[in-house]
């Protein structure tokens, strides 16, 4: 399964920090039971990611649609 590919599947997700001092991100769905575990700069670069993700995702979006301009909120 790759990026591109849709599936049925659902999950929760949760994130928060540990006890630890660690950021965890626990994905739980039928069959899935996976912590994920990382040191506050690596869940940065994540969240940094996560930002960009969104933004070129939202730019995919107005390019299929005609609306809104690049860099802009619609």
């Amino acid at each position: 399964m790759g990026i591109n590919s849709e599936s049925d599947m659902a999950a929760n997700l949760q994130i928060g920090p540990t006890d630890r001092g660690m950021v965890r991100i626990y994905v739980e769905g039928e069959g899935i039971d996976l912590p994920l575990d990382f040191d506050p700069d690596e869940a940065e670069e994540i969240a940094e990611e996560l930002v960009a993700a969104a933004e070129a995702a939202r730019e995919i979006g107005r390019d299929k649609t005609g609306k809104g301009k690049p860099g802009k909120r619609s």
